[in-house]
């Protein structure tokens, strides 16, 4: 139904979720956003004042993905210069984080205005800790481990294969986003229950995932020997429990899209972000790379190790 008031178009929106919504835009005037339960869907009809059709989603997404890839090609010109790999995991973390809030608040696609906000702290905030924890690491020199052994492995053909391989990471990270922008997309009312438990639990994942690096940090500043591993405190329930708090939290935008009764289809798209964190880390360059950089480099004492301690899933540890 469409009329005309005072001045303003005003659209009403019937949907499962949320029986009577309704969009009001000036035609031609200055808007109040703050009154809107949603972004705008409706726009001036031609001749009556401004008309400023909203940009397709898929060519945003595009935009997005565009970006990554520019992004990882930037840090690439760094990372193939010895001993400046770890920038690539660096720039990776900022750059996903920064796609992810622009993906979350972009006015296109619908959404409540307070979810969209809220989905665009949450990736902020994972951006920002996990960045940064990478970045004070990268600082103090040399290669990452993993990207000392490819270089090792391609030779001569390690800068030009380097770059695919960032730009696989590149599109990696663009499937992620997907699930923070479907988050950011649930049209439902604001705030309901999954919104709070996707705050707890993402709540409950960067704090295993800081108290994990600080632990290994902590352990790492003690020992002397080279040979040492670390089997305390979370790093005895599992052998990467930041690698699973990092898989954890990105179940919070699973959570936050699906909503309480999964009425958002478009939500359960959210749960590839999971699936592929955690094949990411479980099976591709998370664990496999690093524990053949710690066999190497603890030979027998992380194989008692390895028997002792689950790799993934935190777990009592056997004596």
């Amino acid at each position: 139904t469409m009329a005309m008031l005072s001045g303003f178009s005003v659209r009403k929106i019937l949907s499962p979720v949320a029986p009577e919504l309704y969009l009001i835009e000036r035609c031609g005037l200055d808007t109040d956003r703050s009154a809107y339960r949603m972004s705008p869907a409706a726009y001036c009809p031609k001749g009556t004042g401004k008309h400023i059709p909203p940009m397709g989603l898929v060519t945003f997404l595009t935009a997005l993905a565009l970006a990554l890839a520019g992004a990882m090609a930037l840090a690439w010109v760094v990372a193939r210069q010895p001993g400046r790999s770890g920038w690539t995991d660096v720039s990776w973390s900022y750059a996903v984080g920064l796609a992810g809030m622009v993906g979350a608040l972009a006015p296109v696609g619908g959404g409540v205005e307070l979810r969209r906000w809220l989905v665009a702290l949450l990736v902020g905030i994972w951006s920002l800790r996990l960045g940064t924890h990478i970045l004070q690491r990268t600082l103090k020199g040399g290669d990452d481990p993993r990207y000392a052994q490819l270089r090792q492995e391609w030779g001569e053909n390690f800068s030009r294969r380097l770059l695919w391989f960032l730009q696989i990471q590149a599109a990696a990270g663009f499937l992620l986003i997907l699930s923070v922008v479907v988050a950011a997309r649930n049209p439902a009312p604001f705030p309901l229950w999954s919104d709070w438990a996707g705050i707890a639990l993402m709540v409950v994942a960067t704090t295993g995932e800081t108290v994990a690096d600080r632990q290994l940090r902590s352990f790492a500043a003690r020992t002397q020997s080279k040979q040492a591993v670390v089997d305390q405190g979370l790093w005895g329930w599992s052998r990467h429990p930041n690698y699973f708090f990092e898989w954890l939290g990105w179940f919070a935008y699973s959570l936050i899209a699906i909503g309480p009764d999964g009425s958002f289809a478009w939500g359960w798209l959210a749960l590839s972000g999971p699936a592929l964190i955690y094949w990411l880390l479980v099976h591709a360059s998370g664990i496999p790379p690093t524990e053949a950089h710690m066999l190497r480099s603890r030979g027998e004492e992380f194989r008692d190790y390895q028997r002792r301690v689950n790799a993934f899933f935190p777990w009592p540890g056997r004596r």
